[in-house]
C-alpha cells in the first residue's frame, strides 16, 4: 500500500522520459495526494500499546 505514490512518481519519470509532460504533472500530483491520503491514515490510527 505504502509503494503507490512510488510507482505514481515512477510512472512520472516514465513519461517525463517520453515528452509527455502534462501526464507527468498528472501522475505528480495524484501521487502527492495518495501519499497525504496515506499519512493522514497514518497519523490518526490508534497506538495498541499494552503495558
Amino acid at each position: 500500500m505504502m509503494s503507490l505514490p512510488f510507482f505514481g512518481l515512477l510512472a512520472g519519470f516514465g513519461c517525463v522520459a517520453t515528452g509527455r509532460r502534462r501526464a507527468a504533472l498528472l501522475l505528480w500530483a495524484l501521487s502527492m495526494l495518495v501519499m497525504l491520503g496515506l499519512f493522514r491514515l497514518h497519523v490518526t490510527d490508534a497506538l495498541t500499546i499494552v503495558l
